[in-house]
């Protein structure tokens, strides 16, 4: 699974991990998060983030 970069903060979301904190179970893919997830971190958008 491919691992996306906050384009603000630096902050990389990794599928492989997820974000316990924020409900998001290990396994799930960028592409599958919701329309409105954010950046943990600095809060942007997920229109925000880069492919690493």
């Amino acid at each position: 699974m491919k691992k996306y970069r906050c384009d603000i903060c630096g902050y990389v979301y990794d599928p492989e991990v997820g974000e316990e904190a924020a409900g998001i179970s290990a396994g799930t893919a960028f592409e599958d998060l919701p329309d409105d997830y954010e950046c943990p971190i600095c809060g942007a958008g997920k229109d925000e983030f880069s492919e690493v």
